[in-house]
């Protein structure tokens, strides 16, 4: 409904290679996934295609070591990436973001063998992972997970359901937390399980409120056999990998919820310049000025928040609270400015003729995966003010 278009997000990027590479992906975006957003998200398509361009094009490691087929780019860059592909399509941004996680066990924690035999497929070999941690009876209590491997010979069987697996069904590699112990989180430990083993299986994708072109599913573990060479770490040590491997990925979710927000932004503003109402642009009415002024500066503060974190985690330092107050903040800015987004479209915010709706419901979901924003709270509140029951 608007020629404007949306003015490009000033970076601070370190290198002009960084510069290029945020260049690329923005004509990727463009060209390749925006066009097709609208309408795979209302059939439910997943773009497997898109994936498939994405790892050839060197995109789908860019944390990780070049030496496995990574990108050696910072996670202050990574990120960057994440927003604006997310921007495009959280299917996609918030699925490269998954594969990331899925790649994490093995490249934090992985042997050398381990590394060089798997993760230059897993990285750019056109291959997409998924990271099985909760159930459907351990969600925010991840700890008490049930899925069971037990020894069996030089190996394991694996035996369990885990719910709410982003790529779940479709994925080339699960990396799957399984109990091999006690009760609690030492008794947990982490796997690396191909996609085409016998024994696993996804249940029909959740019908979901957003995101209909990512499939979230069950995914079921019926006896699966893997050597010892596919477990991760040490016998226990799949509680810290995994809670590990989530301070990295609540900053993916935070850069993709200020992508899907700077979207909506985009469009608010290209609509309220061009719609007229009493004789001029509704743009021009202070309600509104102020209601863009707010979302543009919650964007800002969101995606200086979430670089803040990254560039502590860059530097070897502790950044579990920055990522939790980054996942924090930027979904509840995500949440706010879509809102504030269908509001100022009015009536044809409602509908589907125009995106507006469609990120709303797209943000909603940030605020619950990778921990809740209530689970965020407890992880804020224990750094600044000590556990709890002291």
């Amino acid at each position: 409904m608007s020629d404007r278009d949306p003015q490009p997000v000033e970076r601070q990027l370190p290198t002009e290679e960084a510069s290029d590479l945020l260049a690329l992906v923005r004509e990727i975006a463009q060209r390749e996934i925006a066009p097709k957003a609208a309408e795979e998200e209302d059939a439910g398509r997943f773009p497997r295609e898109v994936f498939s361009l994405l790892s050839d094009a060197g995109l789908l490691g860019l944390p990780y070591d070049s030496e496995y087929g990574g990108g050696d780019q910072p996670y202050e860059v990574y990120l960057q990436v994440l927003e604006e592909l997310a921007a495009a399509r959280l299917t996609v941004g918030l699925g490269v973001s998954v594969h990331t996680l899925a790649s994490y066990g093995l490249a934090a924690y992985g042997s050398k063998q381990q590394q060089v035999e798997h993760l230059p497929a897993m990285l750019g070999g056109g291959l997409l992972g998924a990271y099985c941690l909760s159930e459907a009876s351990s969600g925010s209590d991840a700890a008490s997970l049930r899925t069971k491997a037990v020894r069996d010979g030089d190996g394991w069987v694996i035996t369990g359901t885990k719910a709410w697996i982003t790529h779940g069904g479709i994925a080339d590699f699960y990396t799957v937390m399984a109990r091999t112990g006690e009760d609690g989180p030492r008794g947990i430990t982490a796997f690396l399980v191909p996609g085409d083993a016998e024994g696993v299986s996804g249940a029909a994708p959740e019908k979901k409120m957003g995101m209909k072109g990512s499939p979230t599913a069950q995914v079921h573990f019926d006896g699966v056999r893997v050597g010892d060479d596919r477990r991760i770490g040490e016998e226990g040590q799949g509680f810290a990998i995994a809670l590990s491997a989530l301070d990295s990925g609540r900053l993916g979710i935070a850069a993709c919820a200020i992508g899907v927000a700077q979207a909506a932004l985009d469009q608010a503003v290209a609509y309220a310049t061009q719609r007229r109402q009493f004789g001029r642009p509704i743009a021009d009415f202070q309600g509104l000025r102020f209601m863009i002024a707010d979302m543009a500066t919650q964007i800002e503060a969101g995606r200086a928040l979430y670089l803040a974190a990254a560039r502590l985690r860059d530097a070897g330092r502790p950044f579990a609270k920055q990522a939790a107050m980054a996942k924090l903040h930027c979904t509840d800015t995500a949440m706010k400015v879509t809102t504030d987004a269908v509001q100022i479209l009015g009536g044809y915010g409602y509908t589907a003729d125009f995106p507006a709706e469609r990120f709303m419901r797209e943000a909603k979901v940030l605020q619950i995966v990778e921990g809740t924003n209530q689970i965020q709270r407890m992880v804020i509140a224990r750094h600044v003010a000590g556990p709890e029951g002291r």
